[in-house]
């Protein structure tokens, strides 16, 4: 051995057992509560596969693992793997893949690599995002370069209805029919004939799922429930604060009322909506802070929140700094402060990034660090990443940057 011990393998045959007893459990109940129509990819054998998917529920890695044999390997963010036992016990059941959300990150690269070369399969989801607005988010291009490292077959895998299912803003699942299937290969003689442009293109468009159609219904009787955890401008009030009960969304400025109907469509309750679909409205939002200069916007607080607020000690623990504290949003800064105290200040200039976890966790890159601030159930964390964004690019001098970080 020349001294040094042999590299442990990733791979092991418990993750093929577990996944196959998952899978049993799992099947029946994803038929059930979320309507599933699952389709098997026939075509696999025994051939690992780069399986790259669109985001769309929190349990689209589920639908994955039961539409592929054996054993796949996620691909998944650093906070799975910060909390402490629970995060142990998955690594030890599954050994899902670590990477740093929004940044380049060299050892997932390695990681990947390394778990091809044993044989195993990869599941990537190029987002890094659930969707707000029911249409497939942006995709990192650098999927191209790590499907050309990894020289595996890439089956795409399209998972439709799920945002009639369960938006991301939401808590509850509503009453309709998902698909989940291979929408089409890409054989490594066939994306090595291929531009970065076009096999991007190819993969970009074999995922691309935009459900603002009235296509299908999902019956529930919360369908509007936390809705403001994705919208924060009214089209008359502009920045502004919502509340939703039940079926109906509420501005608090104007007090105008929308209802979110099972076909997804939205109506104005006594007027003349002008968005027929969340997405239309998440566009206009994202206009509406694009069209704002931000870096003039530092005197008071746009937003004030209250948060928990801990700091991520990545591959271990999320240590608590504030059990309660109000976050304050300025154009060019996040304030934390606890009884009117200044305890921290994340000038944004001084953040590589800021990004949104689940439906109401807030992660801001400072100086090196990870702090997490998790509101209540109607904080809107994504506010913060679009207007981190903004800034950003205008100070890069993108004045007409489009790109608010989803």
């Amino acid at each position: 051995m020349s001294g040094k011990s042999k590299k442990k393998k990733w791979i092991k045959k418990r993750h093929v057992i577990v996944t196959r007893i998952v899978s049993l459990f799992l099947k029946p109940y994803v038929r059930i509560r979320y309507g599933m129509k699952l389709e098997k990819f026939k075509e696999q054998k025994d051939t690992p596969y780069l399986i790259l998917l669109n985001h769309q529920t929190p349990f689209d890695q589920f639908f994955v693992g039961m539409c592929f044999k054996g054993a796949i390997y996620y691909v998944a963010t650093e906070d799975i793997f910060s909390n402490g036992f629970v995060s142990s016990l998955i690594k030890f059941l599954v050994a899902p893949i670590p990477i740093k959300k929004q940044t380049t990150d060299v050892s997932a690269i390695l990681n990947c690599i390394r778990i091809a070369k044993e044989g195993g399969a990869i599941a990537v989801a190029p987002e890094g995002n659930r969707t707000y607005s029911g249409r497939t988010e942006y995709m990192s291009p650098s999927i191209v370069p790590l499907a050309r490292k990894l020289k595996m077959p890439i089956a795409l895998y399209r998972i439709e209805g799920g945002y009639g299912a369960e938006p991301r803003w939401s808590d509850v699942v509503r009453k309709g029919k998902m698909r989940g299937y291979v929408s089409k290969v890409i054989e490594p003689e066939q994306y090595g004939a291929m531009t970065d442009d076009e096999l991007f293109k190819a993969i970009s468009d074999g995922l691309y799922v935009n459900e603002a159609v009235a296509d299908s219904e999902f019956h529930h009787n919360r369908l509007a429930e936390y809705l403001e955890r994705a919208i924060y401008v009214c089209p008359d009030c502009g920045l502004s604060t919502f509340e939703s009960n039940k079926k109906i969304i509420e501005c608090k400025k104007c007090h105008k009322k929308i209802e979110y109907l099972p076909t997804k469509e939205l109506r104005g309750v006594g007027f003349d909506f002008p968005y027929r679909f969340v997405a239309e409205w998440y566009d206009h939002q994202e206009d509406y802070i694009n069209s704002l200069d931000v870096t003039t916007l530092v005197d008071a607080p746009l937003y004030c929140d209250d948060a928990r607020v801990s700091e991520v000690i990545v591959n271990k623990k999320k240590e608590l700094m504030y059990k309660s504290a109000e976050i304050r949003l300025l154009g060019n800064r996040v304030e934390i402060y606890n009884e009117g105290k200044l305890l921290h200040k994340f000038n944004f200039d001084s953040t590589s990034a800021v990004t949104v976890l689940g439906k109401n966790k807030l992660n801001i890159y400072f100086e090196g660090k990870i702090y997490q601030l998790k509101g209540g159930k109607r904080f809107n964390a994504l506010k913060y990443v679009h207007f981190y964004h903004r800034f950003d690019n205008i100070v890069k001098g993108e004045v007409d940057g489009k790109f608010l970080g989803l």
